[in-house]
């Protein structure tokens, strides 16, 4: 069994920072693509931002130049620095990870999520 624990979420006014982090633990083989998807109340999650376990990023248009995503592979950590916090930046941000265990089966694990609430 895979655990993904989020944290960092909190209320921020808008230009804002914070920094979230994801934290995964169990019976972890190794740890390929690990992401952050937003869900805001009324819409379907999607992609934040991702990268792979070589380093490769990838980001939404509208989170490029205002977020960064890093990784500790040591640590099996993803990072989510954001920056210039926009209102539309709130949403319950997910982690997600897709994990090779150590049975040599790969599945995609999601975290609980935790909430950014950008406002005044």
């Amino acid at each position: 069994q895979v655990q993904l624990v989020e944290s960092g979420g909190g209320l921020v006014q808008p230009g804002g920072s914070l920094r979230l982090s994801c934290a995964a633990s169990g019976s972890i083989f190794s740890i390929k693509t690990m992401g952050w998807y937003c869900q805001a109340p009324g819409k379907e999650r999607e992609l934040v931002a991702a990268i792979t376990s070589g380093g490769t990023t990838n980001y939404a248009d509208s989170v490029k130049g205002r977020f960064t995503i890093s990784r500790d592979n040591a640590k099996n950590t993803v990072y989510l620095q954001m920056n210039s916090l926009k209102p539309e930046d709130t949403a319950v941000y997910y982690c997600n990870a897709e994990v090779v265990t150590t049975n040599y089966y790969r599945f995609n694990y999601w975290g609980k999520g935790t909430l950014v609430n950008v406002s005044s």
